[in-house]
């Protein structure tokens, strides 16, 4: 890479490694754990059931765990919620991502979804947990995601999140930019599905993400350091 360019380590510590595929094993999980720890990743995004035994498997390391809430749609109560990130933390889950109420939200039923996202930041920062939240933006307008957005920089979460990446569609590049420019200077973006190769990271970095959730972290690192190797 050339110089004043993002380095491998800056960027494994951009990335939630994402342990998420619906059909992973334990073994798989366990496989992926030893990714996230030879590149030091931010941290590994996983199951609700994977936390504790990814705080086994990366115990005396650096990488942190993140785990999905309300995954992949959105569509449990918000009491519901509320418990599995609270279970999750307990199990040892530092960083929650939460997707939002995505009928409510095409609903126009923004006052559910305030009072949501103000139960779930007060339970994080109760906990001393990050909490991003998951748009989802393949179903939303932009009108939409600016709204959320909005809700978002009011309630101070930590992040708003594309995505998934069990959409149709991931993240989009116009979609980080509209959510860095709609959301306040303490609200950081995370792009998350189909972010596969090292010029995507940079694309997406470039336009607001400082986080990335990927599949793909030892082909993204690896090309990193073949780079920075020219």
């Amino acid at each position: 890479m050339n110089p004043g360019v993002l380095t491998a380590k800056d960027i494994a510590g951009m990335i939630d490694h994402s342990l998420l595929r619906p059909d992973m094993t334990r073994d798989e999980v366990i496989k992926e754990c030893e990714i996230a720890r030879k590149y030091n990743v931010k941290t590994v995004c996983v199951r609700p059931y994977d936390v504790q035994l990814c705080r086994e498997q990366l115990q005396g390391s650096d990488v942190e765990i993140s785990v999905v809430v309300g995954f992949p749609h959105g569509n449990s109560k918000t009491v519901v919620k509320f418990y599995e990130a609270e279970k999750a933390i307990q199990d040892g889950a530092r960083e929650l991502d939460v997707v939002l109420p995505l009928g409510k939200v095409k609903s126009g039923e923004f006052d559910y979804v305030t009072e949501e996202v103000r139960a779930l930041v007060e339970l994080s920062r109760h906990n001393g947990a990050i909490l991003k939240v998951i748009f989802e933006n393949h179903y939303l307008t932009d009108k939409e995601i600016i709204k959320c957005c909005e809700i978002c920089s009011d309630l101070e979460v930590d992040f708003v999140k594309t995505s998934t990446g069990y959409a149709p569609e991931g993240a989009k590049i116009e979609h980080v930019k509209l959510m860095r420019k709609s959301s306040g200077p303490h609200v950081s973006v995370k792009a998350a599905g189909g972010i596969r190769t090292l010029d995507e990271f940079i694309a997406f970095y470039q336009a607001g993400a400082t986080r990335q959730g990927t599949r793909s972290t030892r082909a993204i690192i690896e090309e990193a350091l073949r780079r920075e190797d020219i």
